[in-house]
């Protein structure tokens, strides 16, 4: 099995950067999972639950976030923002 890391983001970003970069790629992975679990009412007639769960995370997530980028820009501070992607095989089908 191999696993892969690979850099996200890594730098500092001022609070209107970080807010449009960490919201989007949010906003971009919440309506993947609104599309999957309709598309699940659609041909099941059930909702996804995974995607539920995930979703209801994301969104609590998002919210932080919201709130860290308002407390920097309160504080007129730049956000330090690193994320790192890893991408591994998996033996499920």
């Amino acid at each position: 099995m191999s696993n892969n890391k690979l850099t996200l983001l890594n730098g500092i970003f001022t609070q209107d950067d970080a807010s449009e970069i960490l919201i989007n790629l949010y906003d971009l992975n919440i309506n993947f999972l609104k599309l999957k679990n309709f598309s699940s009412l659609v041909r099941f007639e059930k909702t996804d639950e995974n995607a539920q769960k995930i979703l209801k995370e994301l969104q609590h997530n998002l919210e932080k976030i919201k709130e860290i980028i308002a407390e920097a820009k309160l504080n007129n501070k730049s956000l330090i923002i690193s994320s790192e992607l890893n991408i591994s095989f998996s033996d499920d089908n």
